[in-house]
């Protein structure tokens, strides 16, 4: 909205010497910045709001320690990623070029997996308005619109990389040639990412502070990847950071480097209220759509497998899940943690709350900095 603003009084801007509106890099800061204030002002409305509403939190675990140990939390006011998409809707519209097709289909996309994460999140916390259980939607019924909402997403994406060959390939780290792919296999690929990365977030959604600030590293990434996909290194050279560092060049991506700068701002806003103790918690309103925004981004910079390196902590903890539930079901009842996803394990063994989450982060932005290594390494 601003940008374009901005735009139609062009000459008038550039006339008094103001023109950086035009840099995405520019941009990206003042997205980052604006999401930050939005969320720091509007988070106070919204937990009143959700105190008001009785939407709280009332954690149960098949593991009676744990129980104990998070007792605490009961009546928390959950459904706090509203404050985030406001946030980021808010300023992505203010900041990023609406006419983009990558911006267009991130926005759809927290729209779509904000209202799936919300559904769920007001059928389990309210009582008596529905005669459902406090499970919210059933498993099968969240996979359908996941699903859904990726197949949708990458059709389109597909069609927008119809003229751009780096698009239609798949990258490996460490090698600088594409290989291409399919359009049925692109369509699997981008539900298994959008699905994954979507449950992945949500299950490290249980510790004050947890996922918030993950994402916020791994979004800082992702934001450098979107911006080097398509923007020159220079004003005065025509060589892009793509073709320098032999990677995918994806015209048009560096707009949403706004979008996940916006993201990073939104999740230091909402961690003002979020660190233990928890003043809110961010419930799948929150964690689903964000968790999409995640595999999206790989998908649009073509970093799919990249981002196992970037979101290592998620890969963990659902990996923590996976082995936790088939050795269960396989060996009788056996378990290899004491509780998964794998943060509660370390809970259990004697850890604070605050030591997860802080040496979780030190992993995360380990796993950042790896990543980041890795570009120069084709």
């Amino acid at each position: 909205m601003l940008y374009h603003l901005f735009n139609h009084f062009s000459q008038l801007t550039r006339r008094i010497g103001f023109y950086a509106w035009d840099d995405v890099l520019f941009r990206s800061v003042a997205a980052a910045l604006t999401s930050f204030v939005i969320a720091i002002v509007v988070g106070p409305k919204i937990i009143r709001w959700l105190m008001k509403k009785k939407i709280g939190d009332r954690p149960e675990f098949n593991h009676t320690a744990l129980n104990e140990l998070t007792r605490n939390k009961a009546n928390t006011p959950t459904m706090g990623g509203l404050i985030i998409i406001l946030a980021v809707l808010g300023t992505t519209l203010l900041w990023a070029k609406l006419n983009n097709p990558f911006v267009q289909k991130a926005i759809v996309l927290m729209i779509w997996f904000g209202g799936l994460g919300g559904v769920d999140d007001w059928l389990k916390l309210t009582i008596g308005t529905t005669n459902r259980s406090r499970d919210g939607l059933k498993a099968w019924e969240k996979l359908v619109f996941q699903v859904g909402g990726a197949v949708l997403i990458s059709l389109f994406l597909y069609r927008d990389f119809s003229n751009i060959p780096d698009g239609i390939r798949l990258w490996l780290p460490f090698y600088k040639y594409g290989l291409p792919i399919a359009k049925w296999m692109f369509v699997l690929v981008a539900i298994f990412y959008i699905s994954a990365t979507s449950n992945a977030v949500n299950l490290t959604d249980g510790m004050d502070g947890l996922a918030g600030g993950c994402l916020a590293m791994m979004s800082m990434v992702l934001a450098v990847l979107c911006y080097m996909a398509s923007e020159m290194m220079s004003r005065v050279s025509s060589v892009t950071w793509a073709s320098y560092l032999l990677l995918p060049h994806i015209p048009h991506a560096g707009e949403l480097s706004i979008f996940y700068a916006a993201i990073v701002g939104a999740m230091l806003g909402f961690l003002w209220y979020n660190c233990h103790p928890a003043q809110v918690f961010m419930g799948d309103v929150g964690s689903q759509p964000l968790g999409a925004a995640m595999g999206y981004g790989a998908l649009v910079t073509r970093n799919e497998i990249l981002l196992l390196i970037i979101g290592g902590v998620f890969v963990m903890e659902l990996i923590s899940v996976v082995i936790q539930v088939s050795v269960f079901r396989l060996c009788g009842g056996k378990r290899v943690f004491r509780c998964a996803p794998i943060h509660h394990h370390f809970h259990l063994n004697g850890w604070s709350e605050p030591q997860v989450v802080v040496r979780f982060w030190l992993l995360a932005a380990a796993f950042a900095a790896l990543a980041l290594a890795t570009l120069k390494l084709r």
